[in-house]
């Protein structure tokens, strides 16, 4: 089969989780072509994985120069009414716009086959139409007192085109589109549905619409562009669970979270993430000195800040402990690490907890940790828990998404940004040499038993077989093969 793997900001342009999962996929399916439709910022990242040679990979950039031809005459009437009525249901996403939006979507999708969506965004008139819609709610906006200016609208406007930016490409050609997230990435799948009636596989890891909301509480934008924008995303991610034709949680967290908002529990297949048990052998001997180990990307979501907080109440308690933190600073989160690394020499702990950087081998990080902490305010199904399990390690993790599941009573699970349960947890097991081996072992058993690559891939090549029907075409049509 032919099929077409949609990401946003991870596979193969960045390092992380959900890539690992990516690669895992493709690699363990040599028997399909994997087409990777990669959103991007620019276009212009380089490819960081060495890809198989049954996948290709092509960017598709949200950001860039705009270019094109305004509509005219009754083009320019016709998405006059399709953007007024977007921005109506985004302005108003809880109503009965959840059922239209949709409909508007795909009208915006045909639209643009015609005519440039893009330089027709860019007109004056949305920004118009934008300010109107905001006039009509303007008792609404003062008794909370906002008063949207045209800054906002020109900021929303500009923003929500760069973001439909993946919807005005041709929809793609395959057996199956599978979407690695819900939002943004949704949008290449719906047009394959609609163009070509091509099945829609959508995976979560984490729950896309969650962290757009945590994300947008710390971004500099005014209250109505975020309003606007999380109403976008809003409706967006409703639309992408109503579309799939099979959603697969990495978890059932996550699970509840999608039937929530919208997602047929009729429709949904768990499938836990995995790791290959040869990649990740036991630790073995532990660091000399009592050593925490973080891995991951530094990113505002990971919450290092309270890991750090967490970290300087255990060295009051233990001065010889050491944090270790393992990972890459993704573009645009240099002020962040900045901010942790001042945390740290604010409480004094800056010679002793200290950023690693990327590591070559990812076990390494692992097994210079006597305890591997995970900090997370949002997950779906987390690596690098899984893999510090796999390699027998015992582990403190917030309880987020599915982290219960995955450790069971294998570790310790602590409340996400609650540095003094995070500490005492810490605490317990670098003091308590018995406990530490004996739930490291025990999470090596439960994660060979339950949390292998081969068990996930088998499930994916079954969905794919599911959901294409019986031979390789699928239910593409002619064309759509000749394309």
């Amino acid at each position: 089969m032919d099929i077409t793997l949609v990401t946003e900001g991870t596979y193969p342009h960045s390092f992380g989780g959900v890539s690992v999962w990516c690669d895992q996929l493709v690699r363990g399916m040599p028997e399909h072509a994997f087409n990777v439709l990669a959103i991007t910022a620019s276009g212009s990242e380089p490819v960081v994985w060495d890809l198989p040679g049954h996948v290709t990979a092509e960017s598709v950039p949200m950001w860039g120069p705009p270019g094109g031809r305004p509509p005219s005459g009754g083009l320019a009437r016709r998405f006059e009414k399709l953007c007024r009525a977007f921005l109506h249901a985004i302005l108003a996403p809880s109503g009965p716009e959840a059922e239209v939006f949709p409909h508007i979507l795909r009208g915006l999708f045909e639209f643009g086959r015609e005519a440039d969506l893009q330089a027709a965004m860019r007109m004056e008139g949305p920004v118009r139409w934008l300010m109107d819609e905001w006039g009509s709610r303007k008792e609404e906006y003062e008794r909370i007192g906002v008063r949207p200016s045209v800054h906002d609208a020109l900021t929303t406007i500009d923003l929500l085109e760069h973001q439909l930016r993946p919807l005005m490409r041709p929809a793609p050609v395959g057996d199956v589109t599978h979407a690695v997230s819900n939002g943004i990435p949704v949008l290449p799948g719906l047009a394959a549905k609609w163009t070509y009636q091509t099945p829609l596989c959508l995976t979560e890891h984490g729950i896309y619409l969650r962290e757009r909301y945590i994300g947008f509480g710390r971004s500099p934008y005014a209250w109505p562009v975020k309003a606007a924008l999380l109403g976008f995303m809003r409706l967006l991610c409703s639309a992408g669970y109503r579309a799939a034709d099979l959603v697969t949680p990495s978890n059932l967290y996550n699970q509840r979270w999608q039937i929530r908002c919208g997602a047929d529990p009729e429709n949904m297949e768990t499938v836990y993430n995995g790791v290959d048990p040869d990649a990740f052998p036991a630790a073995g001997a532990e660091p000399a000195v009592p050593t925490i180990s973080w891995a991951g990307r530094v990113d505002p979501i990971k919450d290092l800040e309270t890991l750090i907080r967490a970290f300087a109440l255990v060295a009051e308690h233990m001065p010889q402990a050491r944090l270790r933190m393992f990972g890459g600073t993704p573009k645009g989160g240099e002020k962040y690490r900045t901010r942790c690394e001042a945390l740290a020499a604010d409480l004094g702990v800056a010679d002793r907890a200290v950023f690693e950087g990327r590591v070559d081998d990812i076990r390494d990080a692992y097994a210079a940790g006597s305890v591997v902490v995970l900090s997370s305010i949002s997950e779906g199904f987390p690596y690098t828990l899984i893999e510090a399990m796999t390699c027998g390690r015992a582990t403190v993790a917030t309880n987020v998404g599915g982290v219960t599941e995955a450790v069971g009573d294998t570790g310790l699970v602590v409340p996400p940004r609650d540095p003094e349960a995070m500490a005492a947890a810490c605490l317990k097991l670098l003091g308590d040499e018995v406990t530490r081996r004996r739930l490291g072992h025990a999470a090596r058993d439960r994660a060979l038993e339950y949390f292998t690559v081969d068990r996930a891939v088998d499930a994916f090549r079954a969905i794919y077989a599911g959901l294409a029907g019986p031979g390789p075409s699928g239910t593409r049509p002619a064309e759509a093969r000749l394309a």
